[in-house]
C-alpha cells in the first residue's frame, strides 16, 4: 500500500510524548467542532477531551487508543442541552452533564458485568463497513475546514492557498518518515506549515474558526471546579428522558469504544482489554460531566494519528491530555496561531488511512452476501451518522444471512438395510432456522416399520430442535412406528429424557459431546 501510515512496532518514552503532542493540537479542532456540534461552549468540549483521554490513557484498557469528545455523543447529548433549555434558560448544560455523568455509571456496570466480550461477535464484514464508513463521516466532516460558520465557502484565493497548504502537510507527513524518524511527521508538517502561514502565506488559524463562530478568537480557561447538576427538576418526566439519553451516550460510547479499541489490536497485533475499557470510560464520563465536560468515547481519528506518530504507551494518551490541559489555560494565543490547513491535512491522512481499501478487491472474491453487510454499515454510518445503529444492523443482518445459508445445508441420505430398517444419515446444524425443513422432509406413513437418525455429521443445536425431535417422535408412534436417534451428545439425550420425551436415544462410545443453547 502506498500510504503506510501504522507501523507495527513498540513505542519508546520519546515516541510517545511527542505522539502525545501531535494529538493535542489534533484535538483542538475536533473538540471545538462537536461543542458546536452539541450547541454547548467550546471549552465544554475540551475540558472533556482533557479528562476523557487522560482517564482512559492511564487506566484504560488499550494502551495508545485516545479518547475525548466525539460526534457520535455531540449528536445525542445536544438533544439534552434542547431539552434543557426548554425547562428553563441556561439550565442546559445542567441536563448534559446529568446525562453524561449517568451514562458513565452505565458504562461502568457494563465492564463490571463483562459484557464488552460481546464485541467478539461482530464479524469482520461489520467491521469493514465500520472503518470504511467512519473514514467518510471523517472525510465529510472536513468540508467546514472550507467555509464560514454561515455556510459560504472562503474567497478563492483563500481556498487555493489552504488546498496547498493541505497538500504539503500530507506530503510531509507521507516522505518524512524516509528521511527521518526522530520526531512525528504529523507533528512536524504542522510546525513547517504553521510557520509558512505566519511568516508568508496568510491563512486560516484556528482563532479565525473561533471569531467567526463565537465572536471571541481567543481560547482560555481556568481549571474547572467539580459541580453537580442542582437546578434540575427531578420529576418523572425529566428522569425518565435523562435515562434515556444517558443509555443511548453509554451504548454509543462503548460500542465506538471497542470497535476502535479492536481496530487499534488489529493494527498493533496487540490485545486490549475490553472489560477494562468499559469502566475507564464511564470513570472517564462520570468526572467530565462532574467537571463541566460533555463527554465522549474513543476517538478513532486521532488514535490512528497516535498510533501513526509511534505512539504505543500510556504516556501518549496522558501527555495529550496534560498538553491539552495546558494549552487551554495558558497557551491559547500560540495554538491560536495554527493554521486550519495543517490540521485539515493530518486528518486527510488520517482518512486514507483508515479506509479499508482491500474491500474493493473483495468483489466478486467473496459472497454477494458479505458484500452486502459491508455496503450496509457503511451507508449506515455515513447517512444516518449513527454508529451503533450500524453496528446492530450489521451483527443482525450477517446472523439472518448466517442462518440462512445455514438452514440450507441440512441435507438427508436415506439408506434402506437388509433387515427392512431405513438409517437416515443427517448432515449439517439443526437449530430453530432448519427444524422446519428437517421434519417436513421426514414422513412417517412411507417409512418402513423401523428408523434411525444418525447424527453423526449433525448436530443439535437448540431448544427448538429437540422440541422438533419429540414432535417427530410423537408422529412416528401415531403411526405405529418405531424411531431412534443415534450418535446424539450425551448432554442432549439428558435434556430431552429430562424433558419426558419418548425419543429413543442410542449410546455407543463414539457419541460426540457438544452442549445446546439453552436460549
Amino acid at each position: 500500500m502506498f500510504f503506510h501510515l501504522v507501523k507495527k512496532k513498540r513505542g519508546t518514552l520519546k515516541d510517545d510524548t511527542l505522539s502525545g503532542l501531535t494529538v493535542a493540537l489534533a484535538l483542538v479542532p475536533e473538540a471545538i467542532a462537536f461543542s458546536f456540534a452539541a450547541q454547548v461552549p467550546p471549552l465544554v468540549g475540551l475540558w472533556a477531551a482533557v479528562f476523557m483521554g487522560f482517564i482512559t490513557s492511564a487506566f484504560g484498557g488499550r494502551p495508545g487508543m485516545i479518547s475525548g469528545a466525539t460526534g457520535a455523543i455531540a449528536v445525542v447529548v445536544a438533544k439534552a442541552f434542547q431539552y434543557g433549555e426548554l425547562q428553563g434558560e441556561g439550565i442546559g448544560l445542567q441536563y448534559v452533564f446529568a446525562c453524561v455523568m449517568l451514562a458513565g455509571l452505565l458504562q461502568v456496570v457494563f465492564g463490571i458485568l463483562r459484557l464488552g466480550h460481546f464485541m467478539r461477535l461482530v464479524p469482520h464484514p461489520v467491521m469493514m463497513g465500520f472503518v470504511n464508513g467512519l473514514a467518510i463521516v471523517i472525510l465529510f466532516a472536513q468540508k467546514d475546514s472550507f467555509r464560514f460558520a454561515s455556510g459560504d465557502w472562503l474567497p478563492q484565493q483563500e481556498l487555493l492557498t489552504m488546498g496547498a497548504l493541505i497538500l504539503l502537510t500530507m506530503v510531509i507527513i507521507q516522505f518524512l518518515p524516509k528521511l527521518t524518524k526522530a520526531i512525528p511527521s504529523s507533528l512536524a508538517a504542522i510546525v513547517v506549515v504553521g510557520l509558512l502561514s505566519a511568516l508568508w502565506l496568510d491563512s486560516r488559524t484556528v482563532s479565525d474558526v473561533l471569531l467567526d463562530n463565537t465572536g471571541n478568537g481567543t481560547l482560555s480557561g481556568s481549571f474547572p471546579m467539580p459541580s453537580f447538576p442542582t437546578d434540575i427538576v427531578w420529576n418523572q418526566e425529566n428522569v425518565l428522558f435523562i435515562l434515556k439519553i444517558a443509555a443511548t451516550v453509554a451504548m454509543v460510547g462503548i460500542i465506538e469504544s471497542l470497535m476502535t479499541l479492536q481496530l487499534i489490536d488489529d493494527l498493533t497485533e496487540t490485545r486490549g482489554k475490553c472489560d477494562r475499557e468499559s469502566i475507564a470510560q464511564g470513570a472517564a464520563n462520570f468526572l467530565s460531566g462532574l467537571f463541566g465536560g460533555m463527554g465522549g468515547c474513543a476517538m478513532i481519528g486521532q488514535s490512528l494519528i497516535n498510533i501513526q506518530s509511534g505512539g504505543r504507551g500510556r504516556t501518549s494518551g496522558i501527555v495529550a491530555a496534560a498538553a491539552l490541559a495546558v494549552f487551554i489555560m495558558v497557551g491559547g494565543p500560540v495554538i491560536g496561531e495554527i493554521p486550519i490547513a495543517a490540521l485539515t491535512g493530518v486528518m486527510f491522512m488520517v482518512v486514507i488511512g483508515t479506509f479499508e481499501w482491500a474491500t474493493f478487491s473483495t468483489f466478486g472474491k467473496v459472497p454477494k452476501s458479505e458484500i452486502l453487510v459491508i455496503l450496509a454499515v457503511t451507508l449506515i454510518t455515513v447517512f444516518l451518522h449513527n454508529l451503533a445503529l450500524a453496528v446492530f444492523a450489521g451483527v443482525i443482518l450477517s446472523a439472518l444471512v448466517f442462518a440462512w445459508k445455514s438452514a440450507q445445508h441440512v441435507t438427508l441420505h436415506p439408506v434402506d438395510q437388509e433387515d427392512g430398517s431405513r438409517i437416515y444419515n443427517l448432515q449439517g446444524l439443526l437449530f430453530f432456522g432448519s427444524v422446519r425443513e428437517f421434519t417436513e422432509r421426514m414422513t412417517p406413513s412411507k417409512d418402513p416399520e423401523n428408523v434411525v437418525i444418525d447424527f453423526k455429521e449433525a448436530r443439535v443445536c437448540d431448544y427448538s430442535s429437540m422440541e422438533a425431535l419429540s414432535a417427530l417422535t410423537e408422529r412416528y408412534r401415531k403411526a405405529g412406528k418405531r424411531i431412534r436417534l443415534r450418535h446424539l451428545s450425551p448432554e442432549c439425550a439428558h435434556l430431552l429424557n429430562k424433558a419426558g420425551s419418548l425419543v429413543e436415544v442410542e449410546v455407543a462410545d463414539d457419541d460426540p459431546h457438544y452442549t445446546v443453547t439453552r436460549i
